[in-house]
């Protein structure tokens, strides 16, 4: 009992945190908006502070450290630290694949999954992919958006990054969905989210050279970029997958007039 309980703290500082920040943003929101401002984005000026704060942290600890990663451990090593942590992310697949009554989708996550865990050494080689069976990637914020949750007003969370006030919502969930979350080892769990997000931001290193000789104002491209993949993952590739009437914003629609 006593081993869970700085798990059970972590969680809920985690909660406590998120809703807090839902519930500053709400109560900003007047006067965050301007009159030009993009109806997606209306608390613009609030999360352009957090991505201020957000890129500072990146450029003094997160970019250095991924970069000093990539450059030191070897491409096999890392590729089986990137195959590790999403052979994990195929269980809460699974799980939200039959949250959205996708049959394929659940049996191949599941499948994968298993594969990879067994014949994969736990998931350090990605077995499933030579033998052809597809990843679906899922969370909670598309299982929410697949039965008629709108994505509501984007948010960039401390640390965290972009997200939507339907993907806010869900972090609490997704969270419970990792399977690191419930290791009783605390050392052993930290180090894993720590290698993790290292492993995460090692692979956007590239992503972010395009970004930065690129884009005029990253923050606007970042936040376009991001809707668009998230509209895309609930309605599917060709909406095809998506309900007839599931009101997932549309950009297009949403565009502020010029």
């Amino acid at each position: 009992m006593t081993r869970s309980m700085p798990l059970l703290d972590q969680a809920k500082s985690r909660q406590l945190m998120l809703a807090v920040f839902a519930l500053v943003m709400v109560a900003l929101a007047g006067c965050a908006s301007g009159p030009r401002s993009d109806p997606r984005d209306p608390w613009e000026p609030l999360n352009r502070k957090v991505w201020d704060f957000n890129e500072a942290v990146d450029d003094a600890i997160l970019k250095p450290v991924a970069s000093t990663y990539k450059e030191v451990v070897p491409t096999l090593v890392r590729k089986g630290v990137n195959n590790f942590f999403a052979n994990l992310g195929d269980a809460w697949s699974f799980v939200n694949n039959v949250l959205q009554l996708k049959p394929l989708g659940a049996v191949e996550s599941l499948t994968r999954f298993n594969v990879n865990t067994i014949l994969g050494v736990g998931g350090l080689f990605d077995v499933a992919s030579e033998m052809n069976i597809d990843r679906h990637k899922e969370d909670f914020g598309q299982t929410l958006g697949r039965w008629g949750v709108r994505s509501g007003p984007y948010m960039v969370l401390p640390i965290l990054g972009p997200s939507t006030l339907r993907d806010t919502a869900a972090w609490t969930l997704n969270s419970v969905g990792d399977p690191v979350v419930h290791l009783r080892d605390v050392p052993l769990r930290n180090s894993m989210y720590v290698t993790r997000v290292i492993d995460t931001r090692a692979r956007l290193l590239g992503a972010t050279s395009v970004l930065e000789g690129a884009a005029l104002d990253r923050y606007s491209f970042t936040r376009d970029v991001y809707l668009q993949i998230r509209r895309r993952d609930v309605e599917g590739e060709n909406g095809a997958d998506n309900a007839p009437n599931d009101p997932v914003d549309d950009p297009s629609r949403d565009a502020p007039a010029k």
